[in-house]
């Protein structure tokens, strides 16, 4: 590997927000390589902005210009021209902050000879529409200043996960395990953080407050009305997490790690059960009913976990009072969190 680390930076129609991004991530220099994917972009300079910084930062910025196929592509193109021994996916309308991206780089130089699987750092939801932060941190599950394993770690609570925002992952770590995001399909960062998780077998916790998660604006894919309009993306999303493991053979190497996972998944048919029922479409409760029989026929016992045993199931019971009452703690939910 060539460089410490490689940033990618999905750009689609982005140059009103792409600058801010990309200079917090010249501010490591040349340990950094930085892969700007230009996604099609056809409505704004985007594409001149990308050449721009190849031309100005040639030993730093590359840049590849691709047909629209969607973020997941943008990541995909990221992973397959990487040279950075750790990848980071940073969207375009996102930044880091320097000063904790400096102490992130120092630490995955010191330990760079121990190959460390996965990085973990806090990542700030900064919520445009009231100019407020909220930061989701997991100290209280990870062990600090020590390369741990997941045997190590304790419970997580309902308001935390590990989202792509918050982890690095080794890249060649990335390839083993054979990720591979859909085209033209949004939510796929869901895949990109969860698909890696056996093959991580060694885990570092910096409580720092890396990635500024720029979020509320009406136009993102995170909106509660697109949401509900992407239903089916989402459902091939989750789809897809179902299949990626068999989270029995995962528990029974880690318990730990399998709890989380069925978690994670028991999550993810939350939200697709309640925004099944928030979208407009007059085929919404067979999509849903759908969604559950693809989780009962995969795997019968995991199925019954998060359908009879899992607090979050609860939201997607079958019964009309039992889904009405899922929105009202979603909504709750991001209130409190301001997660959309």
């Amino acid at each position: 590997m060539d460089k410490l680390i490689t940033f990618a930076v999905p750009c689609y129609n982005s140059a009103e927000y792409m600058d801010h991004c990309i200079s917090t991530l010249l501010s490591v220099g040349e340990d950094a390589e930085i892969i700007l994917v230009d996604d099609g972009s056809t409505k704004d300079s985007t594409p001149e902005i990308c050449d721009r910084y190849a031309e100005k930062y040639p030993n730093i910025v590359k840049v590849i210009h691709q047909e629209n196929g969607g973020h997941g592509e943008g990541v995909n193109q990221g992973l397959r021209n990487a040279t950075g021994m750790y990848y980071k996916v940073v969207d375009s309308d996102d930044w880091l902050d320097t000063d904790a991206l400096q102490k992130v780089m120092v630490k995955l130089k010191e330990l760079s000879e121990q190959k460390l699987d996965m990085m973990v750092c806090n990542y700030v939801y900064e919520h445009v529409e009231d100019n407020t932060q909220h930061t989701m941190h997991l100290r209280n599950v990870f062990p600090e200043n020590v390369v741990f394993t997941w045997d190590d770690i304790k419970g997580f609570s309902v308001s935390q996960c590990l989202l792509m925002h918050s982890v690095i992952y080794r890249t060649e770590m990335l390839r083993k395990c054979g990720v591979t995001l859909p085209k033209h399909t949004f939510y796929v960062d869901n895949i990109f953080v969860f698909t890696p998780l056996p093959y991580v077998k060694s885990i570092y916790y910096m409580d720092v407050d890396l990635y500024r998660y720029f979020i509320g604006r009406e136009d993102q894919s995170v909106n509660e009305s697109i949401m509900a309009s992407r239903i089916d993306q989402q459902l091939r999303v989750t789809k897809a997490m179902i299949d990626a493991h068999k989270i029995e053979d995962v528990y029974a190497v880690s318990k730990k790690l399998g709890k989380y996972m069925k978690k994670y998944l028991a999550m993810m048919m939350t939200i697709s059960g309640i925004f099944c029922e928030l979208c407009d479409y007059e085929d919404k409760d067979e999509k849903r009913k759908d969604l559950w029989q693809y989780l009962r026929n995969k795997d019968e016992k995991l199925y019954k976990h998060i359908r009879w045993h899992c607090i979050w199931s609860f939201a997607c019971l079958q019964s009309y009072p039992g889904r009405k009452l899922g929105i009202i703690l979603y909504r709750i939910a991001r209130k409190i969190y301001k997660f959309n």
